[in-house]
């Protein structure tokens, strides 16, 4: 052994390297609880940026419009927004929940965005399914801007938009959502 190294030097250098190493190890686990953690606290956006607000929409009688321009129309009143499609078995099973919704808050504006795959098959789809309420259709669907803020992972999406213009409720996938129902109530 060479000068001034000696077994218990060794040892020790020898646990705490391994000591190092059994930290590194745990680190990305430390980084993704920690992660989902700050995650969890991110709080929901009250507004709509100017892009989603521009989005393009065409109405029932086939008419383009904008986001902006369908909550101005009802400004001042609670706006509740479900982003549907036809094709999709969650949202067909939430129609009677919406129905229900529409019959105990009936000051509340009901806005359909349908993110079908065509505009004959969104059509056959209200019929079917006799939804009343203020109905789009986005035609860029998920890839829109607003399907960009919205991060539209799963359909059926609701949100709600208090009187005041503000997002209430940015993220519900069930029509009976509590905070849905409580933004509702206000």
């Amino acid at each position: 052994m060479s000068k001034g190294l000696n077994f218990s030097t060794l040892v020790v250098a020898y646990y705490s390297s391994f000591n190092n190493y059994l930290l590194m190890k745990k680190i990305p686990y430390l980084v993704a609880i920690l992660s989902t953690l700050l995650g969890c606290t991110h709080t929901p956006p009250t507004t709509f940026p100017e892009a989603a607000l521009k989005d393009l929409l065409i109405t029932a009688s086939g008419e383009t419009t904008t986001l902006q321009s369908v909550l101005e129309q009802h400004k001042g009143k609670t706006i509740f927004i479900d982003i549907w499609a036809s094709w999709c078995p969650d949202c067909i099973y939430g129609i009677p929940k919406v129905k229900a919704l529409q019959q105990t808050y009936k000051d509340v504006v009901y806005v359909f965005l349908s993110l079908d795959r065509g505009e004959a098959a969104w059509h056959h789809g209200i019929k079917k399914f006799n939804i009343l309420g203020a109905h789009y259709y986005l035609p860029s669907g998920k890839k829109s801007a607003l399907g960009d803020f919205v991060s539209i992972n799963w359909i059926p999406r609701y949100m709600v938009v208090d009187r005041s213009g503000k997002i209430a409720v940015f993220k519900a996938v069930k029509a009976d959502d509590k905070k849905l129902l409580q933004a509702l109530k206000n």
